[in-house]
This record gives structure tokens, C-alpha cells and sequence, in this order.
């Protein structure tokens, strides 16, 4: 199996500040699957919200966020996920059905990916539960995260 982090999820590893770095870091640890992705949704938005200062505690450069998003694809569980097949028949069909809000385009996006891509996803973000047949890890805060 695979895993198909949010942003959320790798901005929460990197910033040992970030409100849920031990839940991210405990998932990581405990909960995570035998290899973990990247898309390349998922890597424009690390590289861009990792360097905001809205985003992160101590944002990065745009040299660090490289340096530290290349780290992460130089480890052996790291993949990064070409498009699959299929993939815009999913989008079509989670963004077409009724009532559709429109501030989930990305949401249905990496929901599209992870049901084309047979990939669990995973977030912090549980409006991902709103996607009929998608294999989803929500990933609670703890306590004092």
C-alpha cells in the first residue's frame, strides 16, 4: 500500500513548531504505509506553503524547502506519483455531483488521484471523508500537538 500525504502532513513533519508536528511525526512512526508519495500537486504546494510565513513557524527558503523536499524523495519509502490512469473520469465524477462546494477543487483533486492511483490518502483534513470509496487516513490531533 501506499500512501498519498496532504500538505498538511509534510509541513507538519518539517516544523517541530507546527501544532500537529507529533501527530504528524507519530503517524510517521506508527501508522504510516510501506511506502509513502508525493504528487505533484502535493510537492508545488509543500514547496510554496513551506516558504510562507502563514504556513510555518520559521519558513523556509526556497533552497531549504528544495533541499528538504529532495531529502524526502532521496529516502527509500518516498515515491513521486505520475498522473494515473483514470484519473480525470474520478475528478469529473467527485466534482460534478450535486452540491459540489467549490473550495474543495484540490480536495477532489488528491481524492481523484488516490482513488486512480489505489492510494491511501492522508490528512489532518476531514472534509476527504465527504469522498464516497476513498481509502482515507484522518489523521487526529493529539492533545498537546
Amino acid at each position: 500500500m501506499t500512501d498519498l500525504l496532504d500538505i498538511n502532513v509534510w509541513l507538519a513533519l518539517v516544523d517541530k513548531r507546527h501544532a500537529h508536528h507529533l501527530a504528524a511525526s507519530r503517524y510517521w512512526e506508527e501508522d504510516a504505509a510501506e511506502a509513502l508519495a508525493f504528487c505533484r500537486i502535493t510537492s508545488m504546494g509543500f514547496l510554496r506553503l513551506s516558504t510562507h510565513p502563514r504556513a510555518l513557524a520559521n519558513p523556509l527558503s526556497p533552497q531549504e524547502a528544495w533541499i528538504i523536499y529532495k531529502q524526502f524523495l532521496a529516502l527509500p519509502i518516498l515515491r513521486f506519483l505520475a498522473e494515473p490512469p483514470g484519473l480525470d473520469d474520478h475528478f469529473c465524477a467527485l466534482t460534478c455531483a450535486p452540491a459540489f462546494p467549490h473550495h474543495l477543487w484540490t480536495d477532489a483533486y488528491l481524492a481523484a488521484f488516490s482513488l486512480a492511483a489505489s492510494c491511501r490518502l492522508v490528512s489532518f483534513d476531514g472534509d476527504f471523508q465527504r469522498f464516497p470509496g476513498l481509502d482515507f487516513l484522518h489523521i487526529k490531533p493529539l492533545a498537546h500537538s
